[in-house]
């Protein structure tokens, strides 16, 4: 059953036996067997289109290292590659898209195909929701309207997302309705996860910690807050976690403003902090160093006992704070997942 999980235990406030863990990126270019279905799939987004080799990347990680969630693989560009603009993945550059910076441009997306499109990606969950193993729980995902956007208007990431808040100050209703777009489009897209079997939802926005507070408020939050009540209406009881990535202090306030059930932390939040302003207001994942998992050694094992002893008494996942990078050597995940596992609050 659902609620015996323990990870959808936790997310529901609860402290279990020991903290339930998954990794960011836990299905990728660190591990040989990724990367021979990769090999096979042809490009990343065949990879993500195929229902077979979706669930395969899915269910590796968790024959390694038997995590407590599995995360749907697939990419938060799904959605606008689903809108109708153009999108390719290449080597050595990652995401390319066809920039979408003026109204025009923006006229040409529609939601009519949304669904035919992502059909795949829904064929996925549902098959991964009958395959994975009965403790573990499987958790859907979006790219927030923010982050999205960003990539979107700009047509590749970017480290100050200087293209989509430049547009944003200077043509705000223009792009304000991209923004009505993605909150529709990722708010069906989640709710159809859900209805395939997802058991938690994921709203990740990579490039939120960029946004001045008022910007914050108004492309972060607000769209964020209204994604969760659309899929509250649907599934009034399922779990939604926010990872507004660079936050800072303002981490309580989308908290209470968005109405997400959990957060999770990046690597820059201080747990001691974390604890005493986050966790007193709901559950926290988080928040290794990516890094640190490649590096290994005693400054990882010692982070990772201090992580687990700040935030393990109060409802806590233990997480990344941001994805695995593909240099992790996987000997390193398999050691913090028998850290946690064996771990005992003092």
């Amino acid at each position: 059953m659902t609620e015996n999980k323990r990870f959808i235990q936790t997310l529901k406030g609860q402290v279990t036996d020991r903290p339930p863990f998954w990794f960011m990126r836990q299905a990728g270019r660190y591990l040989p067997e990724y990367m021979a279905v990769r090999k096979e799939a042809g490009s990343f987004l065949d990879l993500c289109y195929n229902p077979d080799f979706a669930v395969e990347v899915t269910l590796q990680p968790l024959r390694r290292y038997d995590m407590d969630a599995a995360i749907l693989f697939s990419d938060i560009l799904v959605i606008p590659h689903a809108l109708g603009q153009h999108l390719e993945f290449r080597q050595g550059e990652g995401p390319v898209l066809e920039p979408v910076d003026d109204p025009e441009k923006l006229g040409k997306l529609t939601l009519d195909n949304l669904h035919d499109r992502l059909a795949p990606v829904y064929e996925t969950v549902s098959r991964l929701s009958r395959e994975i193993p009965s403790h573990t729980a499987l958790i859907g995902f979006a790219g927030a309207p923010w982050t999205v956007a960003s990539y979107m208007v700009g047509g590749k990431g970017s480290p100050d997302q200087a293209a989509a808040r430049l547009w944003a100050y200077s043509d705000e209703k223009a792009f304000q309705a991209l923004m009505e777009l993605l909150v529709e489009a990722t708010s069906q897209y989640l709710i159809r996860q859900a209805e395939q079997g997802a058991e938690v939802l994921q709203i990740f926005d990579t490039w939120a910690g960029n946004l001045p507070m008022e910007e914050f408020r108004k492309w972060c939050m607000a769209p964020t807050k209204r994604i969760v009540e659309n899929i509250r209406a649907r599934f009034p009881e399922i779990p939604v976690i926010g990872f507004p990535r660079g936050a800072g202090p303002r981490y309580p306030d989308y908290v209470r403003e968005t109405g997400v059930s959990a957060v999770s932390i990046d690597t820059s939040m201080p747990t001691d902090w974390a604890r005493e302003n986050i966790q007193s207001l709901c559950p926290v994942q988080g928040n290794l160093d990516p890094l640190l998992l490649v590096s290994g050694g005693p400054a990882l094992e010692k982070a990772v006992a201090a992580i687990l002893d700040s935030l393990s008494g109060r409802p806590f996942i233990f997480n990344l704070g941001h994805g695995i990078v593909p240099q992790t050597p996987p000997e390193h995940v398999a050691l913090v997942s028998e850290m946690i596992k064996g771990y005992v609050r003092s």
